[in-house]
């Protein structure tokens, strides 16, 4: 039986403390980021558990599932991005300061740490790893929408923004950082072409991100799916059973 834990972090950025759900006794951490506006729980409800559930028995992975913050930032549409962004970053800080060593602590020092989520769930675990390769070298985006300016986004462009948005900062990148990322980070991004990716902006954005990536040779994988893969739990437990046991 899958070992299951319930731990209360500290989040102090978030005015409580978040909980995190463990799924596993051994192996490489991953944190999952659920989808837009998703609880911790919804790896186990909607069949991700189960699709890697012999990786996580076998102690190649141990889960880590994250609440989301997506209420109170990007998805709050009556903020201008500058806002919602900010509110990010109170989110950004909790994972940072507070989750990784959570992790780090529960995997006996662990460094490699990996991310994967699906829709906004990707976005983090991209975002995160261009943003703080060091504690993170490996990502996994599942269906994301990589540009932050096409979420019914308003407002001014500044620097929040602008380092919120892997549209913005990766065209961009360069000297010593660019150098970093190159040899320490290594993304994988997956979408469908089926129902929802073309109107989440998923498939579209994953197809530019990729072409990003590629210019400035940051390792990376893209996968395209085909028509018969939406942007939906049914694509995201196949695709998770093929990509994320390999990390262990």
């Amino acid at each position: 039986m899958t070992r299951t834990e319930y731990h209360r972090v500290d989040a102090p950025t978030l005015a409580g403390a978040g909980e995190v759900i463990v799924h596993g006794h051994w192996g490489r951490p991953l944190i999952w980021f659920p989808s837009e506006a998703g609880s911790n729980e919804q790896f186990a409800d909607f069949g991700i558990l189960d699709a890697i559930r012999s990786a996580v028995d076998d102690g190649l992975l141990t889960v880590f599932c994250v609440p989301s913050y997506d209420l109170w930032s990007w998805s709050d549409t009556g903020l201008p991005l500058g806002d919602r962004a900010r509110q990010h970053r109170r989110y950004e800080q909790w994972i940072v300061d507070q989750v990784v060593p959570f992790v780090r602590d529960r995997c006996g020092g662990r460094e490699d740490i990996a991310l994967a989520g699906p829709s906004m769930g990707a976005f983090h675990a991209v975002l995160f790893a261009l943003r703080y390769p060091h504690l993170f070298g490996r990502a996994l985006g599942f269906s994301g929408n990589y540009d932050t300016w096409s979420w019914r986004s308003w407002g001014t462009a500044d620097d929040d923004t602008y380092f919120a948005n892997p549209m913005d900062f990766v065209p961009n990148t360069h000297g010593p950082h660019l150098d970093y990322l190159r040899s320490r980070l290594h993304l994988t991004l997956v979408v469908g072409s089926g129902s929802w990716e073309d109107s989440t902006g998923a498939n579209e954005s994953t197809r530019r991100l990729d072409g990003h990536l590629a210019d400035k040779q940051i390792r990376h994988e893209a996968h395209v799916w085909g028509p018969e893969w939406p942007h939906d739990w049914s694509s995201w437990r196949t695709q998770t059973a093929l990509y994320l046991p390999a990390l262990g």
